[in-house]
């Protein structure tokens, strides 16, 4: 227990601790790991609570991707107890809520960065292959995102009757498709064009409009819209 106490913020210099160093200077003068220090407050033994944050940031390839690791992966992590892991899931959901209160506020194409880090926030870390569908109102605002579909690592079965009756019950004037390529290559197949396709003429028979169709890893998520797809 001893070592526990002396790898937290406390036992830092008063001017090298994040807490006092972000109220002084604000939280732009914090690195990435100084911040998710403030989170973590405390290390393990002979592992100053810095060092841990720094690890777990290499560990997941910085900030981008932990906000995209769920939380079984980090349980395997050692020194991130029950309380830790609730604790970074829950800034997970409030950057999740903060990116879908936004695109509820205005149209969707007006945030398109917006549109891109929640659907990989979304999507991202998905181990397996997942198919969701954003629908949107006359305005192009969100109404709702649903997983409506779940594959293996390599397909998915997606159901044009299924998603047509979530745009009904949404009453919706036009939907983004997105789904997740859990192998990390982001270029869109052949079989996803034809999707696209299938799921534009059967949602036309409702007067609801595809706008576009994304394709999402970890590290980006690309519109086939912008590569004239759809």
């Amino acid at each position: 227990m001893e070592g526990l106490a002396k790898s937290g913020l406390k036992s830092m210099p008063a001017d090298a601790r994040p807490r006092e160093k972000l109220l002084m200077r604000g939280p732009s003068a914090l690195s990435d790991a100084e911040l998710l220090a403030l989170l973590l407050r405390t290390g393990i033994s002979g592992k100053h609570v810095v060092q841990l944050a720094q690890e777990l940031l290499d560990r997941f390839g910085g900030v981008g991707g932990l906000l995209h690791t769920g939380a079984e992966a980090l349980r395997v992590v050692k020194g991130l107890g029950p309380a830790k892991r609730a604790e970074v899931v829950a800034v997970l959901e409030l950057a999740r809520r903060a990116l879908s209160q936004e695109l509820q506020a205005r149209p969707l194409f007006d945030s398109p960065r917006a549109v891109r880090d929640y659907l990989q926030l979304q999507l991202g870390a998905h181990a397996h292959e997942v198919f969701a569908v954003l629908f949107l109102d006359s305005q192009n605002r969100l109404i709702a995102l649903e997983e409506l579909f779940r594959g293996t690592l390599s397909q998915t079965s997606v159901y044009p009757r299924e998603v047509v009756l979530r745009a009904l019950h949404h009453h919706c004037a036009a939907v983004v498709l997105a789904h997740n390529h859990p192998s990390g290559t982001a270029q869109p197949s052949r079989a996803d064009e034809a999707l696209t396709q299938t799921l534009k003429a059967s949602l036309a028979l409702v007067d609801v409009r595809v706008l576009d169709h994304f394709i999402v890893t970890r590290e980006q998520a690309v519109s086939m819209a912008e590569m004239g797809m759809v």
